[in-house]
């Protein structure tokens, strides 16, 4: 678990949440984002079929709302209108411009996303909204009409050297020389999401708006009073460990989850990054584990995977529908995150291991106490829940029921712990219940 600071500081940060009026943020973000799939390759066709996809598939009906484009949407070479200095889209990718594509979207009851960077350029190269925020968020007002609402990614590249950060803190090489108590909200990178948000603030309808500040500058520190979520980490990529170029595999980031976990509620979200379910050459195990941790952790769930082909790859369809699992991600009672409890591995708690990050997580929800139980070994291992070990149950009385989230059946009743084995690289995901199907702990939530 986490240190009693960490706890305290994490609990006062929450205290300030930034929550829209209308309840736009108060629950993970659900979707689907291009980057994944497309990167640069995208047209107005992509995100109006997307869309299409996304009812045809039933995934709308499980709460993925947003269709996101992300970079290279703009015109590179024109960058902003020469009169009203507004960004121009690229007219070959959207002939009609976005206001119709925003329009198709959102008559089949969805919300579009859209992607800007919080510097001169985005990561892309194309214009950033360093210097035009006003304009920028009065702009992607203006294309949402009539819409259900929008989402704005704001990406933190090509920053220009009079806005870096006096002290730097960068997650994957965690140099921090700042002094002891130095208030990261100060920092530039801070201001300059602000701005953003401030803008973002005084237009006539609420934007979603989600901080791509990769972890820098202790953004969850700050993060819950300017956007409704922040990214904790770089990059991912579909890998189940280690590092390529400036992108991660999933468990250095589950690792950075282990220790950071007590900065998401309502309206205030840790971000761990894109889904990744169904890309690479992720296992079956890999992607089930992937899907179940972001859910524990109350991170947006934004798929990234093509979804043409989806119907096709059935297991994969499966995992991204798993109702019970988004249900405890979109609990509308308790936001919290799952925390862990024991780290497992022979490891004591709050330690740094990037491919063995803490293995016995556990939450709750309207329907009961949720344990998550991750095998990062290579073979299958029997792992074993001990209620005893568990903060908000205790061992004895008549027993608890355990549920399997994954296959929706009842395993029996229980009395001193529940054991299973656990394959490679998977996560067993339990619902524990009183023996007589009741909540178990309703007061207790990982805080």
């Amino acid at each position: 678990m986490a240190s009693l600071a960490g706890r305290l500081l994490g609990l006062a940060s929450l205290a300030s949440a930034f929550v829209s009026r209308d309840g736009t943020g108060r629950l993970p973000a659900m979707g689907w984002n291009s980057w994944n799939e497309y990167e640069c390759n995208i047209s107005e066709g992509v995100f109006i079929t997307v869309a299409r996809q996304l009812v045809d598939l039933g995934l709308k009906d499980l709460g993925y709302e947003y269709v996101n484009i992300d970079d290279c949407w703009s015109d590179k070479e024109l960058r902003r209108d020469a009169t009203t200095g507004e960004l121009i889209p690229d007219a070959e990718k959207f002939p009609r411009g976005i206001v119709k594509v925003a329009e198709e979207v959102h008559s089949l009851g969805l919300k579009l996303g859209i992607y800007s960077d919080a510097g001169t350029d985005t990561c892309g190269g194309y214009a950033g909204s360093l210097g035009y925020e006003e304009l920028d968020a009065a702009t992607f007002s203006k294309w949402g009409i009539d819409s259900e609402g929008q989402d704005l990614k704001y990406d933190n590249c090509n920053v220009p050297p009079e806005w870096a950060d006096e002290y730097e803190y960068i997650p994957e090489e965690p140099a921090n020389n700042a002094p002891p108590g130095y208030d990261w909200g100060t920092s530039n990178t801070a201001k300059r999401y602000r701005v953003m948000h401030d803008a973002l603030q005084r237009q006539n309808r609420t934007i979603q708006y989600s901080l791509c500040a990769w972890g820098h500058a202790h953004v969850e520190r700050w993060g819950n009073s300017t956007g409704h979520s922040w990214r904790m980490w770089g990059d991912i990529f579909p890998a189940w460990k280690g590092k390529e170029k400036w992108s991660w595999g999933l468990m250095p980031i589950v690792n950075q989850a282990s220790l950071l976990w007590n900065y998401t509620d309502f309206g205030s979200h840790n971000d761990w990054d894109m889904l990744e379910v169904g890309n690479g050459d992720l296992t079956i195990e890999e992607n089930r584990s992937h899907f179940a941790l972001w859910c524990a952790l109350k991170s947006a769930l934004i798929v990234g995977t093509p979804l043409d082909t989806l119907a096709l790859r059935k297991p994969i369809l499966d995992i991204l529908s798993n109702k019970e699992l988004i249900d405890f991600n979109q609990d509308p009672v308790y936001g919290a995150s799952a925390m862990p409890y024991k780290w497992g591995n022979d490891r004591p708690a709050n330690t740094s291991d990037r491919d063995h990050p803490a293995a016995f997580w556990v939450g709750t929800s309207v329907k009961g106490i949720h344990v998550f139980l991750l095998n990062t070994r290579d073979t299958a291992v029997n792992m074993r829940a001990v209620f005893a070990e568990i903060p908000p149950l205790k061992s004895g009385g008549k027993g608890y029921l355990v549920h399997d989230m994954w296959t929706g059946e009842d395993l029996g009743i229980f009395r001193k712990y529940f054991e299973l084995e656990v394959k490679a690289h998977d996560t067993a995901a339990l619902t524990i219940t009183k023996a007589d199907g009741k909540h178990p702990n309703p007061r207790w939530s990982p805080k």
